[in-house]
């Protein structure tokens, strides 16, 4: 089925990372979905290697939050900030954790990859797995998009991997990555203009 060029265009334009929600809940069998869609990207070797997990309740969202924070407040307090930075950094990610009428959290599974005798090949193997984790995510918010549905990215777990795990029981062979916050745009949440760019900036030829 061919594709109206002008609408996919204008989805992909018009998405933008937003960070402020309305208290209006979004329907279990949106989530499922999107994460349906999130799994038809690409991956190598005709894998799927990628794993969701839907934090909902109030407490799994509190423990998270919690283990994130530990995490980020050694970093935080090793780099010599202050009480109040840090407390005002703390304080704003577990808003966003806590808050989020959505939240997802998206971990890559290297099960399939294969397993090169060098480490060239398996660097670039893995590579070729984490890339596409991003084009799942790229669906998924482009799927959101188009429901309606606003949302943004944060890279915070891939600096706190295990803490995650523990906190959300998870199995020792998932690799946390980035949390999904979703949820329906606040009243005058929309985000600037975007910058313009020049194409020769972004494309060479050969």
């Amino acid at each position: 089925m061919r594709l109206e060029a002008e609408s996919v265009s204008k989805a992909i334009s018009s998405r933008r990372s937003i960070r402020s929600f309305a208290s209006r809940p979004v329907p279990p069998e949106a989530v499922r979905e999107l994460i349906a869609l999130a799994c038809t990207a690409p991956a190598p070797h005709g894998s799927r290697p990628w794993r969701f997990v839907q934090v909902a309740s109030l407490q799994a969202k509190e423990r998270l939050a919690d283990a994130m924070a530990d995490a980020w407040r050694a970093d935080l307090e090793r780099e010599g900030q202050t009480v109040h930075t840090i407390a005002r950094l703390l304080s704003r990610s577990r808003r966003q954790i806590t808050e989020a009428p959505v939240l997802l959290l998206a971990c890559l599974t290297l099960d399939e990859a294969r397993s090169w005798p060098d480490e060239p090949r398996r660097r670039a193997e893995r590579d070729m797995f984490v890339q596409s984790l991003g084009a799942a995510l790229q669906n998924l918010l482009l799927a959101a998009h188009g429901r309606g549905l606003a949302g943004y990215l944060k890279g915070a777990p891939l600096f706190c991997m295990d803490a995650i795990r523990q906190a959300l029981g998870l199995p020792q062979d998932w690799e946390p990555a980035l949390l999904v916050l979703l949820g329906y745009a606040a009243e005058g949440s929309e985000p600037p203009p975007r910058s313009e760019i020049s194409i020769d900036d972004f494309l060479e030829v050969r």
